[in-house]
């Protein structure tokens, strides 16, 4: 690890020490985890909730659970985890809770249909799925503050895409997990109405055991700074957050710094877009590709469909791995605005692409595009944010960031439903040709963001 003592110009504190590249790997490991699961809710959730009763224009209501959690639970988490500190550290307690919880919601998830005889199991499942999803978000708010909290200016942008690419990692486990226990392992991918495939039981158990055992290791190998030390980094005369409760976090979200505002446009057309995708390719491609009906929940073709959205999703996150780690170099060379909005066009026409496929292996090249957008929706919007954040606030900001990414989604759920049901007559496909245009108009939005610190060092 290189140590350094010169001043910080910006803050006027004393420069954090520079990070080995071992030591940004161990504290961001823990998003492979997170995504793992993540994969599996997004590849699979959709499918689940249709065998339980689901119609393919109801899927956004369900799917507005997630943003709806994510936008309560960051800000909170954010705003607690900035004033915590105990034997685990001050991110570190949130990372744990969050990943026992979150086995538990990823094993009942897919056995909603079961265990129930009070409410429909459609409901259940709702239900299941809010519990997964909050606890997925409790340990994945403080990550982004912990590599803000540790990292030197000139190493958030690498600290960044290798989170990123931890994410692409396990986001390919957990897409990868259904399809390979079907075909390879044998296990059965049908089941009777109601009920859920063995194969995408198993994946949600193997998913919990990846979730938990990456958390624990980013809470075994890295050291947090304790407040006095965090405080002589950032040249705060202290690292204590001011006084008050919940309250805060809305004078905060007042007071939020120009660049969060000015990215809050470029997020809300990627993330609609995202939103869009993850609840809609599998019904999109089990009748545009595959040649199911509309709602068939049943057929063998309409599980082949699942499995292989399963699989192309791990393809665009295999995609951000690798491009994730040559994204520093990339924005060095022509700043951090233009390398987002490449990217993002990249993933729009990837999305518009889906609509010409003619077969499932086409589907894989869509998603190369895709891949590259979501390398840099994960890291450059982060990269760009992280100089601008109080350190003892940055918990809470990361959190109220989230608005920009929860808020899209929320009401790309509400809009979704009558859009795909009376605009696109339940041709889900539709929905993903205009996620691919709303990705191409953020990348038309990201070059009016001011970025102060556009050339990455």
């Amino acid at each position: 690890m290189a140590f350094s003592s010169t001043t910080n110009t910006q803050s006027g504190g004393v420069q954090k020490p520079l990070l080995s590249n071992r030591a940004i790997w161990n504290m961001s490991f823990g998003f492979l985890g997170i995504q793992a699961g993540f994969a599996l809710q997004n590849g699979n959730a959709s499918g689940i909730l249709q065998r339980y009763g689901a119609d393919v224009h109801e899927l956004p209501n369900f799917w507005l659970v997630a943003p709806i959690v994510g936008m309560i639970v960051q800000p909170i988490i954010g705003h607690y985890s900035d004033r915590t500190w105990n034997r685990l550290g001050r991110r570190k307690p949130f990372f744990l809770a969050g990943a026992i919880a979150a086995c538990f919601g990823m094993m009942l998830m897919p056995n909603a249909g079961a265990l129930t005889t009070a409410l429909p199991a459609v409901l259940m499942g709702a239900g299941m799925l809010m519990i997964m999803d909050a606890s997925f978000n409790v340990a994945m708010e403080p990550f982004r503050a912990l590599v803000a909290d540790k990292l030197p200016s000139e190493q958030r942008t690498l600290g960044f895409s290798v989170q990123t690419a931890l994410i692409g990692i396990g986001a390919v486990l957990g897409s990868w997990l259904p399809w390979l226990l079907a075909n390879k392992a044998g296990v059965t991918d049908t089941a009777p109405e109601g009920l859920v495939p063995d194969n995408v039981k198993w994946s949600f158990y193997i998913g919990a055991m990846i979730f938990l055992g990456a958390i624990l290791w980013t809470v075994f190998t890295t050291k947090e700074y304790p407040p006095e030390e965090q405080a002589r980094y950032s040249g705060e005369e202290t690292s204590e957050p001011e006084k008050g409760g919940l309250g805060l976090i809305f004078k905060d979200l007042a007071a939020m710094p120009k660049a969060m505002r000015q990215l809050g446009l470029t997020q809300f057309f990627s993330w609609f877009a995202l939103f869009s995708m993850w609840v809609f390719t599998t019904p999109a491609i089990a009748h545009h590709v595959y040649g199911a009906a509309i709602n068939d929940t049943k057929s063998q073709l309409y599980s082949d469909a699942q499995n292989w959205t399963g699989v192309i999703f791990g393809v665009y996150n295999a995609v951000s791995a690798v491009i994730a780690l040559t994204l520093p170099l990339v924005a060095k060379r022509i700043g951090r605005k233009r390398t987002h909005a490449v990217a993002l066009v990249c993933g729009g026409l990837g999305l518009i692409s889906m609509y010409f496929a003619n077969s499932p292996s086409f589907l894989l090249f869509s998603m190369v595009g895709v891949g590259i957008a979501w390398a840099s929706i994960l890291a450059m919007p982060y990269a760009m944010l992280a100089g601008a954040l109080p350190a003892h606030k940055m918990g809470v900001y990361m959190g109220i960031f989230n608005f920009f990414i929860t808020i899209p989604q929320i009401i790309s759920g509400v809009a979704n439903r009558p859009i795909v049901k009376y605009l696109f007559g339940n041709q889900a496909i539709y929905a993903l040709v205009m996620a691919g245009v709303l990705l191409i108009c953020a990348a038309v939005s990201v070059m009016f963001v001011e970025d102060k610190d556009d050339v990455v060092k």
